[in-house]
């Protein structure tokens, strides 16, 4: 596995212009706020999402201001949606720390994530760019039908992979693809490049995710939350999906009726998790990612040859390979 440090090095000094650039927009003159946002930018994260922009628009072109605001903006997105989902799922730790709504509650981490998409929609708009508002405007609609289909299919107990799929498209992969489809876009790629761009982040979203939901069947040490967390919140994922498809029928009944009764003990959360690694889950799910990354590296070799398109081959191997 490439070291990130490695895949950021023809875009560290872009990075680096991000990262001043995105802290200065969260800078507010209200203290309570200022507050806030201050645990946000302590919780440093990889910055996947601005990494895919600048590859991509190296890869396509050259990366310019509207580049960097883009990367901006894409992240302030991505944070308030955090934001957002923690208070949904009564999340307390993020990247191993506590979640906003845990340090403060939940009416000042709503507040707060509100103010973070507000900032995000206006960087957005100083764009100037009319394909790239339209393309952010969207993507705040499916990351909203993403939680709220997640949080349907939660409460019913709904047991199917195609609205998994189609979960992790909206909640997911629709991010990554905007990133990559608006880095080159960013760069004036041509149409194709651009085309072929959105789809990379999209098939990168879907590995990404899956292998976020193979975490949560291992120990917690490395990703920062518990263990069966996603069990714990009714979130049923490829794994177990996989496992109530083709395991025996007398485990399967018993898995299904500790679902649909929502009995979580941490002696149920535990039968399910060894249930769904014993029956072959976890080996599904990485076929599946596995599947998703060969279409996205297939993609990015029809990118122009360069030191960019060469990280972006390192960034798809990173996103499959990391370990948290």
């Amino acid at each position: 596995m490439s070291d990130l440090k490695n895949i950021e090095q023809p875009v560290v000094k872009e990075l680096m212009q991000f990262q001043a650039e995105f802290a200065a927009s969260l800078r507010s003159a209200v203290p309570y706020l200022q507050q806030a946002t201050d645990v946000i930018l302590q919780k440093n994260g990889k910055h996947i999402r601005p990494l895919l922009v600048f590859l991509t628009a190296k890869t396509c072109g050259n990366i310019n201001d509207e580049t960097v605001n883009s990367a901006v903006f894409l992240e302030l997105l991505h944070t308030a949606t955090l934001i957002h989902d923690d208070v949904i799922d009564e999340t307390k730790q993020r990247r191993g720390a506590p979640s906003l709504n845990a340090i403060f509650d939940n009416r000042v981490a709503v507040l707060v994530g509100d103010y973070v998409l507000s900032t995000a929609l206006l960087r957005s708009i100083m764009a100037g760019n009319l394909r790239i508002v339209n393309i952010i405007s969207t993507i705040g609609r499916e990351l909203s039908e993403g939680e709220l289909k997640q949080l349907e299919v939660a409460e019913e107990i709904i047991l199917d992979e195609a609205v998994y799929m189609e979960v992790i498209r909206k909640k997911t992969a629709s991010l990554l693809a905007a990133c990559t489809e608006i880095g080159a876009i960013s760069a004036n790629a041509s149409d194709e490049f651009s085309r072929i761009s959105r789809e990379i982040g999209e098939n990168l979203g879907y590995c990404f995710q899956i292998k976020d939901d193979i975490f949560d069947y291992f120990t917690e040490s490395n990703i920062g939350k518990p263990t069966g967390n996603d069990i714990r919140e009714g979130k049923v994922t490829l794994p177990l999906l996989y496992a109530l498809r083709t395991g025996r029928r007398e485990e399967a009944e018993k898995a299904c009726q500790m679902l649909i009764q929502r009995d979580f003990s941490p002696e149920n959360i535990q039968f399910l998790l060894d249930w769904a690694k014993a029956s072959g889950g976890i080996e599904y799910a990485r076929e599946r990612m596995q599947a998703y990354h060969a279409k996205a590296i297939e993609l990015i070799l029809q990118l122009p040859d360069n030191e960019g398109r060469a990280s972006l081959l390192q960034l798809a191997d990173y996103i499959i390979s990391r370990t948290k």
